[in-house]
């Protein structure tokens, strides 16, 4: 198996396929994004950035394959208000300005991404590979999605359609040194006559990470693979596509109870989980003259296993079954406004199949309608709208060894969500935005029913089930400037939360059996918050190559009318600087007269440094948290376009993280809580040390 994996990455550097004339290659890398131009999706269908209220990031596919990362949210949490709590180098859970959980909604392939995203060390269930682009909403401005999404939204994007009448593909692949990261893609795609179809295979193996305090970290090492197809019509009343999906993720779990090893396997050892994800998707889109009517359908199953003492025993098994549907109505123009309507929800059934129990099987229904609208007003753009959420949820009774684990209770939430916004072009450099949002969640069955123990997290988990529904509102205020030497951004938010849900550690709690096994007691509390921040980006180009750009990130998150050690919400990001010097030493290609040679196109060199302040404002409550200090990373990489006979035939990245082997540990590392201490006194498992990451695709058609 681990032979077999190290060839095809070889193979796949070896391979070189010309992909398409020169000529034809956009460059997109290095252009500045131009808001008149930028399309985005998640507010009222398609809008101009520019016309967007309400603050959304894009990513592209150039940043993202060009971005070291071990996993999907890796890639994506370094931008501006983003960032991640991680188990290990192989599970990340996105955060938005301080939020996370069930207050994110993920949009993959259409429809809600839907796993066990309440638990601490479940990650999002997508290969990396099939994402062409990321939007993320920050705040509760989307209405089209669900009340869920409290927090935001990240839309991930599949590639796009191949052009009519070709046949395309790549094939990818990356190796890290840390973690001796293997990972490779084969994607081929064709459009014959508006018969559309792709396929894609990926894998990815990893073993244990390391760093200077704790060598190779027991339990760390990955196996990921994964499989997707599409087949559809694209046609001149619209399209329909059908989407398959298979994900399976294989982690070990880092429980820190053993010292640090100085070898490496890619072995998995127990305990370990298997996470299985399979995913079917009918999406339709229908032209009805200038307006459209898309429709949406989306069953997902959602297997977790959890493996302690016996390889081919599981202990803790659920299996959720999702069925979604989205159904939704675009205006282009009616009297000068464009409108959206539509209606959505979904069915769950979870299930418990282990011989163990953390929270009791259920039955959900969510139903929600929303209607959106938008209009031009002179220079200012004006856009708004409402969603009605309805949730009816059902746990089930379960007996233990002779005792009540779980009992059976049935509760209903009822949910309003609204935005306002509107954005003022002041002038043709300056952009105003003010968007107003009110944000709406109901409490997931975790908070609600949990009981139990969670191998996974080293904890004993007791839910409430008398919580109530969270609801926010937020405001947010954004300034954009962009002239020929600078670009500036600068968005401010205010966000008053309403029984904001949280998990705290219970030290009266830790005795008897819970005590003997290790384990930390924590319950799910309540109570009201308030979350005041921002994020500023200023890019200095004095030159079309050079780029000097900086981020900053910063939220506070109090509970109201608390004393000290109570009065911060748990997992809080501290304040985020990163800077980047970045050149391009090749914007333009300059063929060699030997049409043999090969050529640089779009190369470019950068130095980055990441700069994580101190965090001092923690839950100091029995120790849920303790005070993370400042630490400072330096990262350096560089790639291009490679190109032979006038023709794109590979593109290499390469990147170099921690390049002083700091040892550090970020406040959102759930590794940093363990009980493991180090030889210099060191509490918790840091983070990775330094790491050589290569990535090299190579485009193929036909």
């Amino acid at each position: 198996m681990t032979k077999k994996l190290i060839f095809l990455p070889l193979l796949a550097v070896a391979v070189s396929v010309a992909a398409q004339d020169a000529g034809d290659t956009t460059d997109v890398f290095f252009q500045h994004l131009e808001l008149n131009e930028v399309v985005v999706t998640g507010l009222t269908g398609e809008t101009r950035l520019s016309h967007s209220p309400a603050p959304v990031s894009i990513i592209s596919s150039r940043d993202l394959h060009s971005t070291a990362a071990t996993n999907l949210i890796d890639a994506i949490s370094r931008q501006p208000g983003v960032s991640q709590i991680t188990t290990g180098s192989g599970i990340s859970k996105p955060v938005i300005r301080g939020l996370g959980y069930n207050r994110i909604v993920t949009i993959s392939d259409g429809v809600r991404q839907e796993g066990q995203q309440w638990g601490d060390e479940h990650g999002i269930e997508i290969d990396p590979e099939v994402v062409s682009s990321v939007e993320i909403l920050k705040g509760p401005a989307s209405l089209m999605y669900g009340s869920d999404a409290m927090a935001g939204v990240l839309l991930f994007h599949p590639a796009r359609i191949a052009p009519l009448g070709t046949l395309q593909g790549s094939v990818s692949t990356g190796f890290q040194t840390n973690n001796g990261l293997f990972g490779y893609s084969l994607n081929m795609g064709g459009n014959h006559d508006g018969f559309v179809w792709n396929a894609r295979w990926s894998q990815k193996l990893a073993h244990q990470f390391k760093n200077k305090a704790d060598d190779y970290v027991a339990g760390s090492q990955f196996r990921e693979q994964a499989f997707s197809t599409m087949l559809g019509l694209n046609k001149h009343w619209g399209y329909t596509h059908l989407t398959l999906g298979y994900y399976h993720l294989q982690p070990g779990i880092v429980e820190g109870e053993e010292e640090g090893s100085t070898s490496s396997t890619y072995a998995i050892s127990l305990p370990f989980q298997h996470v299985y994800h399979y995913k079917a998707v009918w999406d339709n889109s229908l032209w009805i003259g200038d307006n459209r009517l898309k429709a949406t359908i989306g069953y997902q199953q959602n297997q977790r296993r959890e493996h302690e003492d016996d390889a081919d025993q599981y202990n803790l098994y659920f299996r959720l079954h999702t069925l979604s549907y989205d159904v939704r109505y675009l205006v282009d123009n009616i009297g000068g406004w464009k409108l959206a309507t539509g209606v959505g929800g979904m069915w769950q059934r979870s299930q418990n199949l282990g011989e163990e129990f953390l929270i009791p099987a259920y039955r959900l229904l969510d139903v929600g309608a929303f209607i959106t609208a938008a209009h031009d007003l002179g220079p200012v753009h004006v856009e708004g709208g409402l969603r009605v959420d309805r949730r009816m949820l059902h746990s089930y009774a379960l007996e233990d060894d002779g005792e009540e684990r779980f009992t059976d209770f049935k509760r209903n939430f009822n949910g309003l969500s609204g935005s306002i916004g509107a954005v003022w072009q002041a002038t043709p450099q300056l952009n105003v935005r003010l968007n107003v949002a009110r944000g709406f969640r109901a409490p997931n069955m975790s908070e609600l029913g949990s009981n139990g123990e969670h191998e996974g997290t080293i904890r004993y988990e007791q839910g409430n089930r008398d919580l109530k529904s969270e609801h926010s509102l937020q405001a947010d205020l954004g300034l954009d400037f962009s002239s020929e030497h600078l670009s500036a951004q600068l968005t401010l938010f205010a966000n008053r939360i309403g029984n904001y849900i949280y998990a705290v550690r219970d030290l009266s709690q830790e005795t008897g059996e819970i005590a003997e096994e290790g384990l930390h007691f924590y319950r799910y509390a309540q109570g009201d918050a308030r979350l005041l921040g921002f994020e500023a980006m200023v890019d200095v180009h004095p030159i079309h190559q050079l780029h000097f750009e900086n981020t900053f990130s910063f939220v506070d998150a109090q509970q109201l009318h608390q004393p000290e050690e109570t009065r911060y919400l748990p997992m809080t990001p501290a304040p985020r600087w990163i800077s980047e010097l970045k050149y391009e030493l090749s914007h333009h290609t300059t063929f060699s007269s030997k049409r043999s040679a090969i050529n640089l196109c779009n190369a470019y060199v950068a130095l980055q440094m990441e700069c994580n302040l101190a965090q001092n404002h923690y839950y100091m409550a029995d120790n849920t948290e303790t005070r993370t200090p400042a630490y400072v990373l330096w990262d350096l990489s560089a790639g291009t376009d490679l190109h032979w006979k006038r023709r794109h035939v590979a593109s290499v990245y390469l990147t170099l993280e921690n390049i002083f082997d700091r040892v550090c540990q970020n406040h959102l590392s759930r590794l940093k809580y363990l009980d493991y201490t180090t030889a210099d006194g060191r509490t918790g498992i840091s983070g990775m040390g330094r790491n050589f990451c290569i990535r090299v695709t190579v485009p193929l058609s036909m």
